[in-house]
């Protein structure tokens, strides 16, 4: 174990002025005698000591047992989710991690958007009951039959639902988009509109609030100084999310549809952050882009929307089938 590398992690995210060996000794409930033995490395840290500072300061297990060189890096993942149930506190889960970062000073986050994020459906009746029926049809094998029309979310599911999506409001944002990101959303409805799963009038209800959202995301361009959007058009997002408070890091890596990695292997982390850095370099921030930027870049999504709708309307009118 590379305990002087472990040492030096706690180190880096302890408050000025703070005791190292008093932090060690609370948090392992031991003397300060043997807390200065195990800082000065006279003595270990067994397994189970490493595991609770790990736990308690958010550091990668791979610091206790891999060196500096080593390309390993050891990660948190989420559980999996087959059910409501799941759902729910996968919800709860989200919401108590963004909890702690509202009103952090020098919290930063940073959402490499592939997919709209899930908080601006979360924040729309329409959009979060569609939203929750396809994760539910992709993800739990006893929901193949239920239909969209005789499907209505748990009220306590949508409760913590909403309640996340209204704190992704008040958190500084960085999101990076592209003209893709809408594209995600615009397959699932017209899939499950073809699927039979959702009437014409469903659909045209979905993308109805789907241009209120994007409107709402707008609105938030124009009058929040904490929401920076910016626009690239050389790379497709991954759904990263790079999240800092003061010296602490973590990133955020989706492995299924709604399940992630989670790391703060401060290495990994910085090189996220480098790369994430370069995206935003190349991209436009729209709060400070002309007028002409602004409108190009929504115009475009809302025309992408207009011809799902018209491509329902046909469908229904012109089926030939």
């Amino acid at each position: 174990m590379e305990q002087a590398l472990f040492i030096k992690e706690i180190q880096n995210v302890l408050p000025d002025n703070t005791s190292l060996n008093e932090t060690i000794a609370t948090i392992l409930d031991i003397s300060y005698d043997a807390a200065h033995r195990r800082s000065s490395l006279k003595s270990k840290f067994s397994l189970s000591e490493s595991i609770t500072l790990a736990k308690h300061f958010k550091l990668s297990l791979d610091k206790l047992f891999v060196t500096k060189e080593s390309h390993w890096v050891s990660v948190e993942k989420t559980k999996p989710i087959h059910n409501q149930e799941q759902l729910y506190e996968y919800f709860v889960n989200s919401y108590n991690n963004l909890l702690p970062l509202l009103g952090q000073e020098g919290c930063q986050l940073i959402y490499s958007a592939k997919d709209i994020p899930v908080f601006y459906d979360l924040q729309n009746d329409t959009l979060r009951r569609f939203k929750i029926y396809v994760w539910l049809k992709l993800l739990d094998p006893d929901f193949y039959a239920t239909s969209y029309g005789h499907f209505t979310p748990s009220l306590d599911i949508q409760n913590i639902a909403i309640q996340l999506g209204d704190l992704y409001k008040n958190l500084p944002i960085t999101e990076i988009w592209d003209l893709t990101t809408i594209n995600g959303t615009l397959k699932q409805v017209y899939f499950y509109f073809q699927a039979g799963h959702l009437t014409e009038k469903d659909a045209l209800e979905i993308t109805t609030s789907l241009k209120t959202t994007i409107a709402t995301i707008r609105d938030r361009v124009l009058t929040d100084p904490e929401y920076r959007l910016y626009h690239n058009e050389l790379l497709i997002m991954n759904n990263n999310i790079y999240a800092q408070v003061r010296d602490q890091q973590s990133l955020y890596i989706p492995f299924t549809l709604l399940s992630y990695y989670r790391t703060s292997d401060r290495d990994t982390c910085t090189h996220a952050k480098t790369y994430l850095d370069k995206q935003l370099q190349h991209s436009t921030l729209l709060s400070t882009a002309g007028e002409k930027e602004q409108n190009t870049f929504f115009n475009k999504i809302y025309k992408k929307i207009s011809a799902l709708e018209n491509l329902i309307r046909a469908s229904e009118t012109l089926d030939f089938q």
